[in-house]
């Protein structure tokens, strides 16, 4: 299927720190009105989705891109109007002054591009995974703080209204003790490109990052994960390296343990056929569910395509659908999200510890295959999300 087609734990003083940083930028751009200057790396398939929504976003000015495929970056330069194009990394960094350097690259190289930025004072927002192990995130993160500047990570799930209520539920106690949850996120499998499949790409950090994500910004850190996680289709043939083998999990079920005896439970792969395509439109069934003593909740739609929340009680046990609309949230707004805050001087509900933590999972959940153990995490994230 073709992609182009388509827990408290942070004390006052902490979150001060975290702050201070966006202060220049909102001083800015409140007294001479200066946007933040956002620089673009990768302008591959998902930059079609990012740069739509981040060139039409009042708190943005595009100021250079950069791809190793010269011609891409510069396709993108004249379709958005963007003054530079670089075919490198560095050339960028030293050719174009700018605050936030967008990563939108094969995931891999992720988290070296991302150290570059940080390392030539920018900040940065990247896709998933922001780095390639959670050691390497921690050091980014740790690099970041040192020189005053921000990294965050997508998904951006934690935005959509739908998660917004569904936490407020969970707050509120309307679901009694939480038991469990599940969450499901599969398609047929990407064909433009051979990085998911080979080492360091995979099924979870493609796709199950979003319903972990999600999963745990609802329920709060997870302690400890057991997994398994296979290869059902050995060879797959792409579009930009023809036949090749399978060298990462296309197959994954993850079970973390939360606090109160909560248990959540993630399946994802390359191997979901879904008559509702990989855009997910129409997507009537729920794709996240939680379960308690007094009602379940379900998200509709995917988490990063959300349609509605349907709640059922003991108190009213039809169940009710809550939240049909968006309200403008779509899953490539995070950068867009991350300028406007940066512009504000307010802090996002997307943070990056909560992308570490994610990275985390997902590298305990490849250690409990490997060891047929159940895995201690050590890693946590400011929750609740929503308060």
């Amino acid at each position: 299927m073709n992609r182009k087609e388509f827990f408290k734990v942070s004390a006052a003083a902490s979150l001060a720190s975290l702050l201070s940083p966006l202060s220049a930028y909102a001083e800015k751009f409140e007294s001479e009105g200066k946007k933040v200057k956002v620089a673009v790396i990768g302008c591959g398939s998902v930059s079609t989705q990012y740069f739509p929504h981040i060139s039409k976003c009042p708190y943005v000015e595009i100021v250079a891109c950069c791809d190793i495929k010269p011609d891409r970056a510069q396709k993108a330069a004249k379709q958005y109007n963007i003054p530079k194009w670089y075919k490198h990394i560095d050339d960028m960094l030293s050719g174009s002054k700018f605050d936030l350097m967008l990563t939108l690259t094969d995931m891999q190289v992720h988290g070296e591009l991302n150290r570059k930025a940080l390392m030539a004072g920018r900040n940065v927002w990247s896709e998933k995974p922001l780095a390639n192990s959670y050691k390497e995130g921690k050091e980014l993160y740790d690099l970041a703080t040192s020189k005053g500047l921000r990294i965050w990570g997508a998904p951006a799930v934690v935005n959509s209204p739908q998660f917004a209520f569904m936490a407020e539920q969970i707050n509120k106690g309307t679901l009694g003790n939480l038991a469990c949850a599940h969450g499901h996120y599969g398609h047929e499998g990407p064909s433009w490109s051979a990085f998911f499949y080979e080492p360091l790409g995979g099924s979870m950090p493609d796709l199950g990052v979003y319903n972990i994500a999600t999963l745990t910004g609802l329920l709060g850190p997870a302690k400890s994960v057991v997994a398994m996680t296979t290869i059902v289709t050995p060879e797959r043939t792409v579009d930009d390296k023809g036949k090749i083998k399978v060298r990462e999990e296309d197959n994954a079920m993850i079970i973390m343990e939360h606090e109160k005896g909560v248990l959540s439970h993630i399946e994802c792969g390359f191997n979901y056929f879904d008559p509702y395509g990989h855009l997910g439109k129409g997507q009537e069934k729920a794709t996240i569910s939680l379960y308690g003593s007094h009602g379940n909740m379900h998200m509709v739609g995917y988490d990063w395509a959300p349609n509605g929340v349907d709640l059922s009680t003991m108190d009213h046990p039809v169940p009710q659908r809550f939240v049909p609309d968006t309200n403008g949230y779509v899953w490539q707004e995070g950068a867009s999200d991350i300028s406007k805050h940066m512009a504000l001087n307010t802090e996002p509900r997307i943070n990056v510890e909560h992308a570490l933590h994610v990275l985390e999972i997902i590298e305990a959940a490849r250690k409990s295959q490997a060891t047929g153990q159940r895995i201690q995490l050590v890693s946590k994230f400011p929750w609740p999300m929503v308060k």
